[in-house]
């Protein structure tokens, strides 16, 4: 039995696509100041793929559809998505509930870094704790109505991420990839685990996937050629994009200016997953 009749025959079915679908009227109250339609988390099996700047990206272009959405940032011990969109300011609280900071185009995003005193502040926590803190933000954060909130989850499968399946409500899960051929081992675990508990995997999006040449336009593999294809279909899931790399996109996200950046890729992920 291969990977993708494993997974089949645990009840997952890849050819089910997970549709976001607006017109749901179910909704998960996460509080009495919370109404979110969706949880879509972000993951990747190892850091270093990309995954928060996708994540914002997704956010972005969600919102841009006309999409009321949020970013809850559970990547604890490196909490990068409040630099992105030039978060600085500490978040609010009236002592019961806590307020998110919003981005300039009116995106509400929680993450510990918004929390703490001093933005590089390191955060050593063991886990129980960092898993106590995620679920506040889910239980005690003032989000709103939102059609999609999207969590950038921590890399790996470790106990942060299984808190988060068994904390949260979550609809389906975003796994990024890079093109290095160890992804289709990273992408396995993350695949496997998702099915442990029990949530569908929207798709894959590879990250860092080329370069185009500023001359002739011809795209260079950087870390070599793509497996995505290859790990998409022996786990029977759909590809939602590939994302290039970008120099003009990564200093937007050092200066603080991601809602700036405009991506092609982007809105093709977007579409692929059927926001609208």
């Amino acid at each position: 039995m291969n990977e993708k009749e494993y997974v089949e025959s645990k009840g997952f079915n890849p050819a089910e696509a997970f549709k976001l679908k607006t017109e749901e009227p179910d909704k998960h109250q996460a509080n009495a100041q919370s109404y979110i339609k969706k949880v879509v988390g972000v993951v990747s099996g190892k850091g270093g793929v990309g995954k928060s700047m996708v994540t914002a990206l997704m956010a972005v272009q969600a919102a841009r559809n006309g999409m009321k959405v949020g970013i809850l940032d559970a990547d604890v011990t490196g909490p990068s998505i409040p630099r992105m969109f030039g978060l600085h300011e500490m978040a609010g609280s009236d002592g019961e509930m806590i307020f998110p900071e919003y981005t300039r185009t009116g995106i509400p995003v929680m993450s510990l870094n918004l929390l703490l005193q001093e933005e590089d502040q390191p955060v050593v926590w063991r886990g129980p704790v960092i898993s106590g803190a995620l679920k506040q933000f889910w239980e005690e954060v003032a989000w709103g109505d939102l059609d999609v909130l999207f969590v950038d989850m921590p890399p790996g499968t470790g106990d942060v991420a299984l808190t988060i399946f068994q904390e949260l409500p979550v609809d389906g899960l975003v796994i990024v990839t890079s093109p290095q051929e160890l992804v289709g081992m990273i992408v396995g675990k993350a695949v496997r685990m998702a099915q442990m508990m029990n949530i569908p995997v929207i798709g894959l999006v590879e990250n860092l996937s080329f370069v185009r040449c500023p001359d002739c336009g011809k795209k260079i593999s950087i870390f070599g050629e793509s497996h995505l294809e290859e790990t998409a279909n022996k786990y029977g899931l759909p590809v939602l994009g590939r994302m290039p790399i970008l120099p003009e996109l990564a200093q937007a996200a050092d200066q603080g200016l991601i809602e700036t950046v405009v991506s092609q890729d982007m809105e093709d992920v977007i579409g692929g997953i059927r926001l609208q």
